[in-house]
């Protein structure tokens, strides 16, 4: 729940630290005295859009923060998922809004993903505002507060994931059609093609060797002339490179008794005379290879220009990437030839699939029929207390096309009158039926949702007196299993039945205006719901009729 809220510079807020408690909790407060403004700081702590805006004039930054007491509601496994620091006692998320227009969240003093703040905000916080009364028409909205009490969330899963797998089945089945399709079209050119590239029989490596062959070949001459320079120079018997080196280590071994190191230097010149005969064999090897044959440059030249031929027309820079496009074409070939077949197993596959999905999909159904029966003997039981004697409730459950949630579509019927016949809720509800058909919802969904705290919004609209008050006891129950509800009200029936009363208001500051938040005493208490009766003027008899209220 949420024990404590603390706003700093937000709007008209320049310092609020207000503590909550457990149980059923009211704010009161003239319109315009700041209640929407609290409403909007906890909207930033659920993730919310920040406008720079809301910061109080002349500050920097504001900052709200809320701190929450989970310890009855096993959130450790969110916290661990996430890996963030979790003390169960007090829970701590934080947003900071910056005038730059830079905006910080934080969980625990943890920096914080937006997104993130979101999920958790989500799972701590509902607020029922009254544009949420819009949601009865909404055919999403009814099918989650089915699904709520349903409890199908296990069932839900297996769904989707069959659900996923009949989307994926259908689109490969519709691809495979399309290519095959467009295939059979070109088949005559995909078979010139594969044919082509077949028959020039293609060699890895081969455009490589060819290239320097074709280069060696070109300039032969050149080549050979410098072979014949090198050889001249290394083996000349007079004055050769190899023989000059064996005389001069001949004469270095000669002194090698009489010099000291001769001896050494003769064995390297030795060793270089080796190496250099060596390489006098070698390029006289080389010398003997050169032999230039126009017919063979020309064959060359022939196969390199197929090969770079093919690699123009099907824009493929390599043999391998001439080779792998071969085996494409191969591919379409015996698509082409086999897709018949390749179209059965798919088939084969798409209908196993659609069947699982109906078979979940029927599961699901008979879930969501067995809770929308309880829904309506709750909603009956619920309503007729709140003002409604000859109320209607159905939950209508028709079955459409499949989707992510199913295949079922849901309308909420609702007459209030014997003679009315059963419409749309959102279409035939009055705005006073409306608040209280979805307080009743809430009851309902909370009762089977853990959730730690409900904030309702002026959910007592166009209602009064004793339906008030009974209003005001279905959100007394809520708040006792567990669960924190505030109700921003200006009904003094549902003021005087809060277990905590706050008033918001505002007042003349040296800065200017300012919204308050205070918690109001006993006979703070007695004054705040007089004035809510009588107005500005606090009459006695209205004292006494708002003591009479909290007596009760």
């Amino acid at each position: 729940m949420l024990s404590r809220l603390i706003i700093k510079n937000f709007t008209l807020i320049d310092t609020l630290d207000i503590r909550f408690n457990h149980g059923f909790s009211v704010i009161t407060g003239e319109t315009g005295a700041g209640k929407s403004i609290i409403l909007g700081a906890i909207g930033l702590l659920m993730g919310q859009r920040a406008d720079t805006k809301s910061i109080k004039t002349g500050a920097a930054k504001c900052v709200i923060e809320a701190h929450f007491d989970l310890s009855n509601y096993g959130m450790t496994p969110f916290f661990e998922q996430n890996d963030i620091d979790y003390d169960p006692d007090d829970c701590i998320i934080r947003r900071e809004l910056y005038a730059s227009g830079k905006s910080r969240a934080f969980i625990n003093d943890i920096p914080a993903p937006l997104a993130l703040l979101k999920d958790l905000g989500e799972r701590l916080i509902d607020v029922h505002s009254q544009h949420q009364n819009l949601l009865l028409g909404k055919q999403d909205f009814q099918l989650e507060v089915v699904d709520i009490i349903a409890a199908d969330n296990a069932e839900l899963t297996l769904y989707k994931e069959a659900y996923s797998a009949y989307m994926e089945a259908q689109a490969a089945l519709d691809e495979l059609r399309e290519r095959i399709e467009r295939d059979r079209e070109n088949a005559d050119f995909i078979r010139f093609q594969c044919d082509e590239l077949a028959n020039a029989n293609l060699v890895p490596g081969e455009q490589e060797e060819l290239e320097g062959k074709a280069g060696t070949m070109e300039h032969s001459e050149e080549i050979k002339s410098a072979l014949y320079e090198a050889d001249g120079l290394l083996s000349s018997d007079n004055a050769g490179a190899v023989a000059n080196l064996r005389a001069a280590a001949g004469a270095m071994a000669s002194v090698k008794d009489m010099l000291p190191g001769a001896g050494e230097l003769a064995e390297r010149l030795d060793s270089a005379y080796i190496e250099l005969k060596d390489i006098s064999q070698e390029i006289s090897r080389l010398l003997g290879g050169i032999d230039f044959d126009p017919a063979e440059l020309d064959a060359v030249n022939a196969r390199l220009d197929v090969i770079y031929g093919l690699q123009k027309k099907y824009r493929c820079d390599t043999v391998t990437a001439l080779t792998a496009r071969l085996a494409e074409l191969r591919a379409q070939v015996c698509g082409i030839d086999g897709g018949d077949e390749a179209l059965a197993e798919l088939k084969a596959r798409l209908d196993g699939a659609r069947q699982l999905c109906q078979d979940r999909a029927a599961r699901l159904t008979a879930m969501r029929t067995e809770a929308a029966r309880r829904i309506e003997r709750e909603m009956q039981e619920r309503l007729v207390p709140l003002g409604m004697p000859n109320v209607r409730f159905s939950v209508e459950i028709s079955q459409g096309q499949p989707s992510r949630s199913g295949c079922d579509r849901v309308a909420f019927l609702f007459s209030a009158n014997k003679s009315t016949p059963m419409q749309p809720v959102s279409q035939v509800a009055s705005g006073g039926e409306i608040a209280r058909v979805m307080l009743s919802l809430k009851a309902m969904i909370s009762g089977a949702v853990k959730l730690p705290t409900i904030i309702f919004d002026e959910i007592d609209t166009g209602v009064s007196g004793k339906i008030a008050e009974k209003m005001a006891i279905i959100m007394q129950q809520m708040g006792r299993a567990d669960r924190q509800v505030i109700s921003i009200t200006h009904l003094p029936q549902i003021a005087a039945l809060g277990q905590t009363h706050y008033k918001v208001y505002k007042e003349e500051t040296d800065s200017g205006t300012a919204s308050r938040m205070v918690q109001l005493d006993g006979e703070g208490r007695v004054r705040e719901i007089a004035q809510m009766l009588s107005g500005s003027d606090i009459s006695e008899a209205a004292i006494s009729n708002a003591k009479e209220l909290l007596r009760q």
